[in-house]
């Protein structure tokens, strides 16, 4: 028997009343689910005549466009997210002040304005002082400007919780502020923080469908019309099960790929270590500085480089 200094291993009387939780958790859920598919089937919702818009191929043409302007908006988006976010975590690590107060300014006033306020903004506001803009543009920049932000606190946290001798270890070696952030402690961050990174980025997914109200025509906007049809009974929840269903799979798929990207990383570092372990010392030649007590720290890890 497996034990373990963090479980206790049940005894009889525990045993026997997981098992009642456990037969009873599956009751009271099957109950639910038994309870729903009742209600569904009573009120029709399994009929035919609901389902019967699905079966056109012209409404699956409508749900691939739909598709790729959800796409678009995302993929643009995420992108320009990425780089605020990286814009926005080095100004605020910046030791000069004048560039850190007005960029932290900037990262609260956009993490605090709800992505649809700023949408509607963009979009109902600015035509009053004579600026229009496309709602494609409106929904990408209104998601830019909330998850960059997002994800500049997210490299910030990244980066400060990484120990301070990696930062000191880069200066000794000779690199300047740049080299140390590029080279050492944004690699460092980004991977220790990819789980987050991700999650945001799936939300910035799910966030595309508030673009429906500025008329941008996404899933959300066209599951509304087809929900609207009358010539069908208004499938109202046969649309947001079929459109929810999409966006499931494209969470997953990112997910996937995150998951995917994470185990490579983790693979590589450990090629890296088991190749650095067996690295034989360079051989010391004549004027190697290593001879010589006056050589610089730089010089002799500069040897240690070629190694």
């Amino acid at each position: 028997m497996s034990t373990s200094v963090l479980y206790d291993v049940p005894g009889p009387k525990a045993i026997v009343r997981n098992r009642f939780i456990a037969v009873a958790t599956v009751i009271v859920v099957a109950a639910v689910l038994g309870l729903i598919v009742y209600r569904f089937a009573l009120s029709g919702q399994f009929s035919a005549a609901k389902w019967g818009i699905f079966t056109y191929s012209a409404v699956w043409n409508q749900i691939l466009v739909a598709l790729g302007k959800t796409l678009a908006a995302f993929g643009l988006a995420a992108v320009l997210s990425l780089v605020l976010g990286f814009a926005l975590a080095i100004g605020r690590l910046s030791e000069h002040r004048w560039v850190r107060a007005p960029i932290t300014t900037v990262t609260e006033l956009f993490r605090a304005v709800p992505v649809l306020v700023m949408m509607m903004l963009l979009y109902y506001g600015l035509p009053s002082v004579g600026v229009k803009m496309d709602p494609y543009w409106a929904v990408v920049i209104a998601l830019v400007a909330y998850n960059g932000s997002v994800l500049a606190e997210t490299l910030r946290a990244g980066i400060e919780s990484l120990p301070r001798g990696q930062k000191e270890a880069g200066y000794a070696i000779g690199l300047r502020k740049n080299g140390v952030m590029r080279l050492i402690l944004l690699p460092q961050a980004v991977r220790v923080m990819l789980p987050v990174i991700v999650a945001q980025l799936v939300v910035t997914m799910k966030d595309t469908a508030l673009g429906f109200i500025i008329t941008y025509p996404e899933l959300l906007y066209l599951a509304k019309q087809l929900s609207s049809n009358g010539q069908f009974q208004q499938p109202l929840l046969q649309s947001a099960f079929v459109i929810g269903g999409i966006y499931v799979v494209m969470c997953l798929i990112l997910s996937g790929i995150a998951r995917m990207l994470e185990l490579r990383l983790r693979r590589s570092n450990k090629a890296l270590s088991t190749r650095g372990s067996h690295t034989d010392p360079a051989p010391v030649e004549p004027g190697d500085p290593r001879l010589h007590p006056e050589g610089t720290i730089t010089e002799v890890i500069s040897v240690q480089d070629r190694e």
